[in-house]
């Protein structure tokens, strides 16, 4: 994008809980564009209201994605600017966006991010972490085995994903089922709000914590990846087999699985002399 070219749409992150966390560089781009395509107007106009923001709202979300795109293209077309803001957080992250936003880019519509909360960043930002890589899931599926493919494809990466009030309880027992009652967990709740809630331990213990407790508000979750010692050896000198017979050799094999899986290089090395 040059100088010149101004965006036509704007990304625009709003609070995940705490009012005063909407920047000054979104107010003004709120305060500026002809419209503000939003998740649910009813919480919008709160946001909105707080800041003096008088900007025309059209709803925008899962069920109304391809015909309110088109309205939009239209608008664009004839010289409207417009932002997308959800509920809360970052659009297009586990909220309505990406539809409209690949729509634009075919159209080769100029784009900018106005950028601001997220529950990822903040939630990761704030429980202890022995590595720096992540992987992001988004929400999980409901039913118990694709769950647990899940998990288990995740098993040597921290595993960051949301999930709701109603189903939390349900998604620690089959991690526990998945995983052991022993594996690492850390839970957020209500965060930047009044009530905020970090929980970290094992999943046994955070089951125990909030079995008799009445949940609400956003959820984030980080399932920490098992640890070296807890990987099963047999797994890894499986793998190993596998890349021999394709005649990697000890140092590339070591390099791959410590790259894909997270695994100890020096550790993979040592098994693969030994077969």
């Amino acid at each position: 994008m040059t100088k010149e070219e101004k965006p036509q749409v704007y990304i625009v992150a709003t609070p995940i809980g705490n009012k005063s966390d909407l920047s000054l560089r979104a107010v003004e781009t709120l305060k500026s564009v002809d419209v503000i395509a939003c998740e649910d107007s009813r919480t919008s106009a709160k946001l909105l209201e707080a800041y003096g923001i008088k900007t025309k709202l059209i709803s925008y979300h899962k069920f109304n994605e391809k015909q309110r795109t088109k309205e939009f293209l239209n608008l664009i077309k004839e010289g409207k600017t417009i932002a997308l803001i959800s509920d809360a957080g970052t659009p297009c992250v586990s909220d309505p966006g990406r539809i409209l936003v690949q729509e634009l880019y075919i159209y080769g519509t100029k784009i900018t991010a106005i950028p601001g909360a997220s529950a990822i960043t903040t939630f990761v930002s704030m429980v202890p972490r022995d590595r720096e890589e992540f992987a992001f899931f988004g929400f999980l599926p409901r039913v118990k085995n694709q769950q647990t493919k899940v998990f288990e494809k995740f098993l040597n990466t921290d595993l960051v994903f949301y999930e709701s009030p109603q189903r939390l309880l349900e998604t620690l027992e089959n991690i526990k089922a998945s995983r052991g009652s022993d594996a690492k967990i850390a839970v957020g709740r209500e965060l930047t709000k009044l009530y905020e809630e970090v929980k970290t331990g094992t999943v046994q213990e955070i089951i125990d914590y909030y079995s008799s407790a009445v949940l609400k508000g956003e959820i984030v979750c980080l399932l920490y990846a098992k640890q070296d010692s807890e990987q099963d050896e047999s797994e890894i000198v499986e793998k190993i087999k596998i890349l021999k017979s394709l005649n990697y050799s000890d140092k590339d094999i070591s390099a791959i699985l410590s790259a894909l899986f997270s695994l100890n290089k020096n550790k993979v090395y040592k098994l693969a002399l030994t077969l």
